[in-house]
């Protein structure tokens, strides 16, 4: 049935406005009316809901505003904008700056920041953004009906950006119960309500538009993309289904963008908040490992069928569960305790999930063959890395300048000093160039073999006959091992 037919034979009443509709790759204005609920029909069921009038006003008592105030200190006047600029002193504004500015001194000045968050017990308990209240001095929550108290941190987590508050109400509060974020799908209808800009309560719609987004906000990323609008503000508040249970946390926007927020499924959130609440931090399960994601590079480098997934272990850190269960650096795990391991993203998630002390079965893939260890996890702590400059170089074959790693290189990325070159050069339209070497990346192996320094390098090569391929295995800073095929 064409659009406008439909509409024709479903649609009666006083005329509201004029629509356009999109007809066979042409445009078409069509008239719009007004559906009453005994007008609508079966097959217009589950297109939009009706009104989320009942939902907002049902939930929306159980979702605050959070005021967070903190105190900083920062040079006086507008100069403190510029005392981190390259400004020499035979620059010609450095004189200006330091008549006017430099001699003002250090001042104090509030900040203060404003979100949302939403009472998930009736004694004052209160989910938001660990960003919203993060080094706060003074945390004020206001209700709906406008009352304010002051509240306390129970616990954060910035590894997902969640936080715990606690008020302390003369009565029992209205709560919004948790869903089930695994449940939701793209397409489904979902409501936002929060504070953007804070304006107060404020409730907005939209549709669940993507899962598992990973957005770099950290390491356990695995956002819901909502098209339901969410501000500055918003952040904190909850993200509803239909049934006005909490699917997600909102968190975060990109900026410039238009229909594109995130949220934390409330499956992550559920044990983090648990935690918070009983513990007033989040401990994690650690393995003790460096891993990145397979390319199809890697698994026919290590004999591994296209279709089989799995992560590399790029290192195995001295002392942890790994190296002490015999996991080795190049191993590729394939199965936590019989589950199938995706991603690292989804392996970090399954071992941070375990508790600590916890012993988990770990299938892995090892010269060709399949081979199960025993891991008793530790405590996860932060790790740092850090990055390094390049060495002077040495012009090889295929364009590439490599050079040893230096002391101060191999401790700077976590090296030892005879794991391998850097390359310190890639001559413009080079072999080298042409297959995607950088500068600034580590060869480990060589069509299989260890490369420890640049004698080894060149021996390698020199061995190779002309026309064959050379594999390099290469750990790339900021990204993992990826496998660069040349041919000599």
């Amino acid at each position: 049935m064409k659009a406008v037919d439909y509409l024709k034979k479903h649609i009666t009443g006083k005329v509201l406005l004029t629509a356009v509709v999109l007809l066979a790759g042409s445009l078409a204005v069509s008239t719009l009316y007004p559906v009453t609920p005994s007008q609508a029909t079966p097959e217009m069921a589950g297109v939009r809901p009706g009104s989320f009038t009942e939902l907002a006003e049902k939930h929306s008592s159980a979702v605050v505003n959070i005021r967070a105030e903190r105190e900083s200190k920062a040079m006086g006047g507008v100069y403190r904008y510029f005392r981190e600029n390259p400004l020499q002193k035979d620059s010609p504004f450095h004189d200006f700056f330091e008549k006017f500015f430099g001699d003002q001194p250090n001042q104090s000045f509030k900040q203060r920041s404003l979100g949302s968050g939403f009472i998930i017990e009736k004694d004052g308990y209160i989910v938001t953004n660990n960003h919203v209240i993060k080094g706060a001095d003074k945390i004020q929550v206001i209700l709906k009906d406008e009352r304010e108290f002051d509240a306390e941190i129970k616990g954060r987590d910035p590894n997902t950006d969640l936080a715990l508050i606690k008020i302390n109400p003369e009565k029992d509060l209205p709560v919004i119960q948790m869903g089930d974020s695994d449940d939701i799908k793209v397409g489904e209808w979902v409501t936002a309500i929060g504070n953007p800009f804070g304006l107060g309560h404020t409730v907005t719609a939209g549709i669940i538009s993507a899962k598992g987004r990973v957005i770099g906000a950290g390491p356990y990323d695995d956002f819901l993309q909502t098209d339901a609008s969410i501000n500055p503000g918003n952040s904190g508040g909850p993200l509803l289904n239909m049934d006005g249970k909490v699917v997600g946390i909102n968190t975060a926007i990109i900026a410039g963008g238009q229909g594109i927020g995130f949220a934390i499924p409330v499956n992550l959130a559920r044990g983090i908040i648990e935690q918070l609440k009983t513990e007033g931090e989040v401990t994690r399960g650690w393995l003790g490992v460096g891993i990145q994601d397979l390319d199809q590079e890697l698994k026919e480098y290590y004999g591994l069928d296209k279709d089989i997934e799995g992560v590399l272990v790029t290192k195995v850190f001295p002392d942890d569960p790994a190296e002490k269960a015999g996991i080795k650096t190049n191993d590729i795990l394939l199965e936590v305790n019989g589950k199938e391991v995706d991603d690292s993203r989804e392996l970090s998630r399954m071992i941070a999930d375990s508790g600590v002390g916890d012993q988990v079965d770990i299938l892995v893939w090892r010269d060709g063959e399949k081979k199960v260890f025993n891991v008793k996890l530790a405590k996860r702590q932060d790790l740092k890395t850090a990055a390094a400059p390049a060495e002077p170089a040495q012009k090889e074959v295929f364009g590439i300048k490599v050079a040893d790693v230096t002391p101060e290189t191999a401790r700077q990325f976590n090296l030892k000093q005879d794991e391998g070159v850097i390359v310190v050069g890639v001559e413009p339209n080079s072999k080298g160039d042409e297959a995607g070497i950088q500068a600034g990346d580590f060869i480990k192996e060589i069509n299989h073999q260890k490369v420890g320094n640049v004698t080894d390098y060149k021996r390698i090569i020199d061995g190779v006959s002309p026309g064959n391929p050379v594999y390099m295995y290469v750990l790339r800073p900021q990204k993992g091992f990826v496998v660069v095929k040349l041919i000599k």
